[in-house]
């Protein structure tokens, strides 16, 4: 709560940020195909592919409502295998010639479309499996990611410290949606207090192993490009710590409701059961929880460096050097240090949950103004 108070007053203050023409999608308008004017083969190469020649009709931009000639793998390898027909929307990039003619070029597909009908679905599975507990939910999922855009990102780019500006956030994302999520109780209360303590336990691993392992945040080469063009002084290494503190918080969010969650219903199955017992038990749940959670964290980074890592192998690198580059380095030490929080996190949360589930009838008045046990409160009346 200390992290929400703190916190608010930032959202009101005027940020003097200092953009630049030219982001990324600046020059790009989004068209549609009306008809394929030549279809047929090109040798660009070694290669042979499928070329089209289309007119598309200009949707947005300068431009809009213009026809226009668009060419696709006629002088330049097709990104996909994917022809393009009539009805499809493409973005573009116009070109401005000296002589003032203008072209446009293929530049993407545009996927809002499906991308939309992925996220509807996604939302009908929540609604449907959770119901208005979903719907709280993805409420809290819309203020993160407003948190974020509205909050974070902005006071970084001002030149404040990374590390500050994410823990309040981190504060504050976790205060607001486990509270929206799951209601103002004592299950709630211990999931937020256990989840606090292991994002102490990750962030001060951060720091010690970001420092001894002499990593200064210039592994990420978007890292590089945002120096360059940002007018306030960024501190990297602020801002790989604060991106791990960040990133563990989503991850210890998941383990740590499930342990607490666990300990709840262990109690309400055998109210009788010993807080020794509860805690022991909620404790077994959580290395099963933990050894898969880990296995996912290791696959999904995986997952995201394949291309590098194939491309790693082709070239017969030393793997003795490979493991000390900078930006290989960053991610061994985020994960490491990640997994070692939720390593940290099966304990504090289980004994917090199995102290608060076994005595919260003993808090009197407070039992009340703390919200009872939960949603589940069908046993809330157990002596």
């Amino acid at each position: 709560m200390i992290g929400v108070v703190w916190g608010v007053p930032y959202f009101f203050t005027d940020l003097k940020i200092e953009q630049f023409d030219g982001g990324f999608g600046s020059s790009v308008s989004k068209a549609e195909v009306v008809k394929v004017i030549e279809q047929g083969e090109t040798q660009l190469g070694e290669v042979t592919q499928t070329y089209q020649v289309v007119q598309v009709r200009m949707l947005t931009g300068d431009y809009t409502g213009i026809p226009m000639t668009v060419e696709y793998g006629k002088y330049a390898q097709r990104p996909n295998a994917y022809l393009l027909k009539p009805g499809d929307k493409i973005f573009v990039t116009i070109d401005v010639r000296p002589n003032g003619v203008v072209s446009a070029y293929f530049t993407d597909h545009d996927r809002s479309g499906s991308l939309w009908v992925l996220f509807g679905l996604f939302v009908l599975s929540i609604l449907w499996l959770a119901r208005s507990k979903g719907a709280r939910a993805l409420v809290a999922l819309g203020f993160s990611f407003l948190l974020i855009v509205g909050y974070v990102i902005p006071h970084i780019l001002a030149g404040e410290d990374p590390i500050q500006v994410s823990l309040i956030g981190s504060a504050i994302l976790l205060v607001s949606t486990l509270y929206l999520t799951y209601g103002w109780n004592i299950k709630t209360h211990s999931a937020v207090i256990s989840i606090l303590l292991a994002l102490i336990v990750t962030g001060f691993l951060s720091v010690i192993f970001v420092n001894v392992a002499k990593l200064n945040g210039f592994g990420d080469e978007n890292a590089m490009y945002l120096v360059q063009l940002s007018s306030s002084e960024i501190n990297l290494q602020g801002l790989l710590l604060g991106g791990m503190i960040i990133g563990s918080l989503g991850v210890l969010d998941d383990l740590v409701t499930s342990q607490v969650a666990s300990s709840f219903e262990l109690h309400h199955a055998d109210p009788t059961s010993p807080m020794k017992k509860v805690f022991s038990s909620s404790m077994r749940i959580g290395q099963d929880h933990v050894a898969a959670t880990v296995n996912t964290l290791v696959l999904a980074y995986t997952g995201a460096s394949l291309p590098l890592l194939l491309l790693f192998a082709l070239g017969k690198s030393d793997l003795s050097y490979l493991i000390n580059v900078e930006f290989v380095s960053e991610e061994i030490v985020r994960a490491l240090v990640g997994s070692i929080g939720l390593i940290s996190a099966v304990p504090i949360s289980s004994f917090i949950s199995a102290y608060a589930a076994k005595n919260a009838q003993r808090l009197g008045d407070w039992y009340a103004y703390l919200g009872g046990l939960g949603s589940d409160e069908a046993f809330h009346h157990h002596g």
